[in-house]
């Protein structure tokens, strides 16, 4: 999942007149609402538990809300965004507080006037992945089941330096944990990531990502080492291809040599009919047949294919209507329906409309 994620806005002022481009203080903002059949009908309108986006079923919901301010000057950077919405409620469940809904929050500053060498620090978009929350910054209406079980924010430090042809980007993290604003009680350990993409040229972006640390407390420790590799590749004009593949492994055990083991491959292609119309269709797979990352109620593991079909069509500039079908099955009976019999296929329909400004 990439969870890189650009706002832009232009703040307007008395009797509707732009303001000068001096002024450093921007607004921005994004809402995505949503409608959800899932036709195994669970009697708690809720998605299977390893799913974080678009989690609620036969409902209009909110995924997200965010509304951000964002402070340049081209040397400092600060970012403030609070969000709500169903997304927020369960990938924020474990922070205490008003933490609950601070969505970004963070500060940037350039240590070279030669290069382009920048320090961020606080609560930040994940370095993994190719998809974030933002669904009108990805291919696909919902998200992949590798995107949902890796971090969409992270909390820490990042370093990060482009090479002057902007081919490279290097980044070095630590940070508070996986997917934390607030370490856990107990855990008095720091984690550790990196990023590194590389662009040869405008239409291919290859990049790699990792995470290394323990999530648990300090007495039950276990080591996680986990690595994000994907591409993206403007095929022509119409068509583009993004291939990934997650892996990693963690403990079984404090200071054990045996460990168990998830990865996840996906393949996503869009095909861009007009200017305003596009389809997109995925094939995916996630295993966690240990349960590491992703269990439900029914199993303490998956092994999950998934496809989906989606549509989208620009009604505005920044105004997305987006349809999207969507199948799973499951190695396993684990999917629930409104007998509370379980079935190993899952099938869904969900539609939505996105807004930025």
């Amino acid at each position: 999942m990439k969870k890189i994620i650009v706002f832009s806005a232009v703040m307007l002022g008395a009797g509707g007149s732009v303001l000068a481009q001096e002024n450093k203080l921007a607004i921005s903002g994004y809402t995505e609402i949503y409608y959800q059949q899932d036709f195994n009908n669970p009697t708690n309108n809720a998605r299977p538990g390893f799913i974080y986006s678009h989690n609620r079923n036969n409902e209009v919901s909110l995924n997200l809300g965010v509304i951000k301010a964002t402070y340049n000057t081209g040397n400092l950077k600060m970012n403030l965004g609070l969000g709500v919405g169903s997304y927020m409620n369960a990938n924020y469940a474990g922070e205490e507080g008003v933490l609950k809904n601070v969505y970004e929050a963070n500060i940037s500053l350039k240590l070279s006037k030669e290069h382009n060498l920048w320090l961020e620090a606080g609560i930040l978009p994940s370095h993994i992945g190719f998809e974030s929350a933002v669904g009108a910054d990805c291919f696909t209406l919902t998200r992949s089941i590798m995107a949902e079980n890796s971090p969409y924010f992270e909390t820490g430090t990042r370093l990060s330096y482009v090479t002057p042809d902007k081919k490279w980007q290097m980044v070095l993290l630590v940070l508070n944990g996986w997917q934390r604003i607030q370490r856990q009680d107990g855990n008095t350990t720091p984690a550790f990531g990196h990023q590194l993409v590389f662009k040869p040229n405008e239409k291919i972006t290859l990049n790699s990502s990792s995470f290394i640390g323990n999530d648990a407390p300090e007495e039950i420790r276990k080591m996680r080492y986990f690595h994000d590799l994907y591409g993206q590749f403007q095929l022509t004009d119409k068509f583009t291809l993004i291939g990934g593949f997650d892996i990693g492994i963690q403990q079984k055990e404090k200071k054990t040599n045996q460990y168990d083991i998830w990865y996840a491959p996906a393949l996503i292609m869009k095909c861009a009919l007009t200017d305003k119309l596009s389809m997109t269709a995925r094939g995916e797979y996630y295993n966690d047949e240990s349960g590491v990352i992703a269990s439900t109620d029914q199993s303490d593991g998956v092994q999950i294919f998934g496809a989906s079909f989606n549509v989208d069509y620009k009604i505005l500039p920044n105004l997305y209507w987006r349809t999207e079908i969507k199948g799973l099955r499951d190695k396993n009976v684990l999917f629930v329906n409104r007998e509370n019999k379980l079935r190993k296929d899952n099938q869904s329909i969900t539609t939505s409309i996105a807004v930025y400004f």
